[in-house]
């Protein structure tokens, strides 16, 4: 009986992430937006073909995210962007290059494990979204697109995959410090002219995009194979050479 009581324990957060992972793309892709009802629960259940509880418990991890809301016998709406509660709250240009080597620094260590929790307990869905992520890097590097996005998308969903909320609330966090993200006139998330983002070298080192994507590459199939000394190894060499190619930028 305690064998069968620990396999339902390990079943459940794989099955409530998978909910949280659908409506947060939706949320993300602006499928659903700000002050916009979330599915009922009868639909998510027959939608992720999971039980009430389970839909439950993926709503109380999407309000302790800040993605959603819910009004008492009315439902869940999306929760409109609240204002910035970064660990950094200067603006990315005030940011001196030494905190943002300092925050480079700092996830070293948390991500390096998260990437060794990922490869225990991703899923086939999330692996599946971390592999979509590497090939829009690859393709938006091939067309001469910015590839930021598709760059942090990708240690998001390691984030994602280690179904600890903490994890992804702080790499976000650390991210609005150190990832520089402008506005179009389209609304789109476009880079500062004068600021290169993560994942998108300067002139001098556009072979670094190469780099990071075997790099990334790495990461991802020690992931895949399961190996969590492998994934935290190889996340820390990726990292740690991001934080040099950055110091190489200011010379």
């Amino acid at each position: 009986m305690p064998q069968a009581s620990d396999s339902n324990t390990q079943r459940a957060p794989s099955l409530s992430q998978r909910v949280v992972d659908g409506i947060t793309q939706r949320i993300q892709s602006g499928e659903l937006k700000p002050e916009q009802r979330v599915p009922p629960e009868p639909a998510l259940m027959r939608e992720f073909s999971v039980s009430r509880s389970v839909v439950r418990e993926a709503v109380s991890r999407l309000q302790a995210n800040g993605l959603i809301r819910t009004r008492h016998g009315v439902g869940s709406f999306v929760q409109a962007p609240q204002p910035d509660r970064a660990l950094m709250h200067a603006p990315d240009a005030v940011l001196m290059l030494q905190q943002k080597l300092a925050l480079l620094e700092l996830r070293l260590s948390l991500e390096s494990d998260a990437a060794a929790l990922a490869a225990q307990r991703r899923t086939p869905e999330q692996l599946s979204a971390m592999q979509a992520a590497l090939d829009a890097f690859d393709r938006q590097h091939s067309t001469g697109e910015g590839t930021a996005e598709a760059d942090f998308r990708f240690h998001e969903l390691i984030a994602q995959a280690t179904g600890n909320e903490y994890f992804l609330h702080v790499l976000r966090s650390i991210g609005t410090a150190t990832i520089t993200r402008g506005r179009t006139g389209t609304g789109k998330l476009a880079p500062s002219p004068k600021t290169p983002r993560f994942g998108e070298p300067t002139p001098q080192l556009r072979s670094g995009k190469e780099i990071t994507a075997m790099e990334h590459r790495a990461v991802f199939d020690a992931i895949a194979r399961g190996d969590a000394a492998m994934a935290r190894a190889a996340m820390y060499m990726h990292l740690n050479n991001s934080r040099d190619r950055m110091k190489a930028t200011t010379r």
